[in-house]
């Protein structure tokens, strides 16, 4: 039987003093030496949250089916042949953000015990990945399956995460395609008892439409990032598009703010991004009067309107890549077939929520490429 040293596991300062590229190398030696593992593999989701990508041995299998479900659950996963061997998978995530397995294999069996010292051991690494992943390319690399388009390399690089989880709430969001995105994108930051969620559509396709979301997405965090409410964030960022573009190209942006202690939402609907709330198997839209683009006019104000979650709801965010494509001619993805794929969202956490809408936007086409670009919120109110 496997037992971890029953001494303090010095696995986060090893970590913490290695090389920001060799975090997979440190941990399996660390493995190997203090619980006898056999073989360790660390894999990274890619881009597409599709497939997980080995990173110690790169040109090894990807992820299968039991590496895909401790990524789906986010549990751990044991797989066992008697007298044979041992496969322990344990999810790396962090803050409700994940980002891949580490998948550790013995030949004999493991202990309750050292399962749960196994998983600490991962939660370490999830938190080193994270931070290193400013500090080296080598872990990017192995997420991608092709190269990135200058465009879809801006828009990656400002992305707050792809999940977010909270004592209240669950959070997650998608872009698709991944590998050649334009304007639209997502922001989200939590602070206290607020929630802030943006999800904004740029004017325009490549360069030009990722530079004009950098603009009004940090024109936002700017504000936000200095006490402002999502009021302020909104007409400092028009004013910086504005003052840009003077008025030739702006972004359609839903700004919500999300009080953690009642549920209720402030929300500022500048443009085309649209809202849902699903419970129990019935969807409604979220009715808001929309103002005007960000950056269409000099001096642009703004308004709060509200509304409230109540526990069990399923807000979804989607841009007009969404709900406007009509693929070939075809009705509006957001008249019928976006809530058949959100109905079957209804067991699914928000992670997993996300791909099902993507993937039904993707067979919507048909092989049609797409003439958008598409963004996909999904927050769950827990209480």
């Amino acid at each position: 039987m496997v037992r971890v040293s029953d001494r303090p596991l010095p696995v986060g300062s090893l970590l913490r003093t290695a090389p920001p590229d060799r975090l997979a190398e440190v941990t399996a030696a660390h493995l190997r030496e203090t619980s006898g593992a056999d073989r360790v593999e660390v894999f990274l989701a890619d881009l597409t949250m599709s497939t997980l990508r080995p990173v110690l041995e790169p040109d090894a299998d990807l992820g299968g089916p039991l590496e895909q479900r401790c990524f789906g659950s986010q549990r751990p996963v044991i797989d066992s042949a008697p007298g044979r061997f041992t496969r322990v998978l344990l999810p790396l995530s962090t803050w409700g953000d994940r980002t891949g397995v580490l998948r550790v294999e013995f030949g004999r069996p493991v202990d309750h015990e050292a399962t749960e010292q196994l998983a600490e051991i991962a939660d370490e690494l999830a938190v080193a990945l994270r931070a290193a992943d400013k500090d080296t390319d080598r872990y990017r690399r192995v997420q991608r399956r092709q190269r990135l388009t200058m465009a879809a390399e801006l828009q990656w690089d400002l992305l707050p995460g792809r999940s977010l989880s909270g004592d209240r709430f669950l959070l997650a969001g998608g872009l698709e395609p991944a590998y050649a995105m334009y304007g639209d994108h997502y922001d989200w930051a939590v602070t206290g008892d607020r929630l802030t969620v943006t999800v904004l559509n740029g004017h325009g396709d490549g360069i030009e439409a990722a530079l004009l979301t950098t603009i009004a997405v940090n024109a936002m965090r700017n504000a936000r990032r200095s006490g402002a409410g999502i009021v302020e964030q909104a007409e400092l960022a028009s004013d910086a598009v504005y003052s840009r573009y003077a008025g030739n190209a702006h972004v359609a942006t839903l700004l919500l703010e999300v009080d953690l202690e009642s549920g209720e939402v402030a929300a500022v609907d500048a443009g085309s991004p649209r809202a849902l709330i699903a419970k129990n198997g019935e969807i409604r839209a979220v009715t808001l009067d929309q103002q005007l683009p960000l950056g269409m006019f000099d001096d642009g104000r703004y308004e709060i309107q509200r509304f409230r979650l109540a526990a069990g709801d399923r807000l979804l965010i989607v841009s007009d890549g969404v709900h406007a494509a009509k693929p070939g001619g075809r009705p509006e993805y957001g008249e019928s077939a976006l809530l058949t794929a959100l109905r079957r969202t209804r067991l699914q956490p928000p992670t997993e929520a996300v791909g099902t809408v993507i993937r039904g936007l993707r067979e919507y086409h048909d092989g049609i490429d797409p003439e958008d670009d598409a963004v996909v919120v999904c927050l769950d109110w827990q209480r």
